[in-house]
């Protein structure tokens, strides 16, 4: 029994044959040095080594360290005389050569000298004793396994391939279906490494992406900080300059209030002075010919608001002040913080849906007019009789989704969306004209500036196109389509509010244009 556990010890984990020239990897498991090349030549081609024991990875072809005191041990062993079930020969149990094989069909374990005999016999199966021989041969016939039912998947011996269950099955001899399993098996390994190297690539891609994408936000995230950084600035400049203007103007005012006041008591201290002076005096001739007594009246009569004199001045400068500060507090109240975070919708044109003028691209991401027909099928979803229009095969019932799109920016042109009960049948079907679609229009047609049109009402926005990418927003929940002008920075054009009540679905119409549907990193 020691023996036993000794040889198993000392078996290969690969051929299950006591190791030949054994060697071992940096994990420390050991192999026959043959053995190991062949498998370390099949990884060559994946590009990717690890322990067919342990399975660890190493970063490149492992060099093989020989094993000096295994292979001690495995000589010490060899040179045991083997103990052989079955008829044995009694020179190869007593005899120290170490080259043992067996003959399955006489079940003897036989030295290569009393071999010669057997080899010579075509009908005997030589194999390593190591092999069990109740392994290879048939649980009910007890004959050797030397056929594969390809029909069953199973190895059988000549009695089941003859009268057995397998009669009648297609057989083939064990090294053949051994030879197509392992050309089979290497066909798997050929296609999982192939797979499993567009899987590192596109790994490798996603990672990139990421970080470029992470760049990008840290590069925005800076630029945002420092604008308010400089808007807080400012605002605390602007806070200083007015509050000091509101001193300022205050200041003024009183100082001019105090000043006429000033005037107006030394006007009426020298009166006072004269009247005394004329009260003091005892001819009447002098008393009643003085001019000044003609100016004199009482006090309390005079203008009783000249103490308020440049007051409204300075009240109208400081409601201006306030009506600008109000006016920018409400402008911040109002900025769309709404951040769209994920990426942008994947938007496939619908084919069945495009008017008979408009050329569908085979990614489904871009619409091109023509003046030539397509002689498409006519059908209830497509549509027809109106301006060549198409729309999305998929919709948005919830969350906020965003679209861009690049715009030949040529004749004329409109992009939206659409609920899927919009008409497809004449003028009525187009974006805008109906309440099922809302859309925002440009081109030369329109003078070079937007428009947005719902219900068929039209709102013209006297606002230039500077740019041939526009995004579409939509936050279902809240009820907004929004649209911008793909420009830097990025520009709010107009914003739908509404109650959606079915799924919205992208729609584009153009006349003498083409439309792009942009990807990611196209933006």
């Amino acid at each position: 029994m020691a023996s036993a556990a000794l040889r198993k010890e000392l078996e290969c984990s690969i051929c299950l044959n006591i190791y030949t020239d054994p060697v071992n990897l940096i994990c420390g498991h050991n192999f026959c040095r043959g053995c190991i090349d062949e498998v370390l030549n099949t990884q060559d081609r994946a590009g990717v080594y690890s322990c067919p024991e342990c399975r660890e990875e190493f970063p490149e072809r492992p060099t093989l360290r020989k094993n000096i005191t295994l292979g001690n041990v495995v000589e010490d062993f060899l040179s045991i005389p083997p103990q052989t079930t079955g008829i044995c020969c009694t020179y190869c149990i007593h005899s120290p050569v170490p080259a043992v094989r067996s003959c399955l069909l006489c079940e003897a374990s036989l030295c290569d000298n009393h071999l010669r005999a057997h080899s010579k016999e075509p009908e005997h199966v030589l194999t390593d004793p190591s092999t069990s021989l109740e392994k290879r041969k048939c649980s009910v016939h007890k004959e050797l396994l030397k056929y594969y039912c390809a029909k069953d998947a199973t190895c059988i011996c000549v009695c089941c391939y003859l009268i057995g269950e397998h009669k009648g099955h297609k057989m083939e001899s064990l090294h053949e279906a051994f030879k197509k399993k392992k050309e089979n098996l290497q066909n798997v390994l050929q296609k999982t490494m192939t797979k499993r190297k567009k899987t590192e690539e596109r790994v490798r891609s996603v990672e990139e992406q990421r970080r470029k994408a992470q760049e990008k936000a840290s590069g925005e995230a800076e630029r945002v900080t420092a604008l308010f950084i400089d808007i807080r600035r400012r605002l605390d400049d602007l806070e200083k300059r007015v509050l000091s203007e509101i001193s300022r103007q205050e200041e003024q005012r009183s100082l001019s209030v105090i000043q006429k006041l000033e005037i107006k008591k030394d006007e009426l201290s020298r009166k006072m002075r004269h009247i005394e002076e004329l009260c003091n005096m005892a001819d009447p001739l002098t008393v009643l010919q003085d001019p000044d007594t003609g100016d004199l009246c009482d006090p309390e009569e005079e203008g009783g608001d000249e103490d308020t004199g440049g007051h409204d001045g300075g009240d109208r400068g400081l409601e201006k002040i306030s009506h600008t500060l109000q006016t920018l507090s409400d402008i911040i109240r109002g900025v769309d913080v709404t951040f769209y975070i994920q990426g942008p919708a994947d938007i496939l044109l619908d084919v069945n849906t495009a008017d008979n003028n408009l050329l569908i691209s085979e990614d489904q991401k871009t619409a091109v007019w023509t003046e030539i027909e397509q002689n498409r099928p006519e059908t209830a979803e497509r549509f027809q009789d109106c301006y060549p229009q198409v729309m999305s095969s998929g919709g948005f019932s919830s969350g906020r989704h965003y679209w861009d799109v690049e715009i030949g920016a040529e004749y004329w042109w409109s992009v939206g969306m659409c609920y899927p009960s919009i008409d497809r049948r004449g003028d009525q079907a187009e974006i805008g004209k109906n309440n099922k679609s809302w859309g925002l229009c440009g081109g030369r047609f329109n003078c070079n500036e937007y428009s947005v049109r719902y219900d068929s009402k039209w709102i013209e926005l006297h606002h230039r196109i500077s740019s041939d990418g526009v995004r579409i927003c939509l936050d279902y929940e809240a009820g907004q389509l929004s649209f911008y002008e793909l420009c830097d920075p990025i520009r709010h054009i107009y914003t739908f509010s509404a109650t959606f009540t079915e799924p919205l679905h992208a729609v584009v119409w153009l006349c003498d244009d083409s439309i792009r549907i942009l990807e990611e990193q196209q933006l």
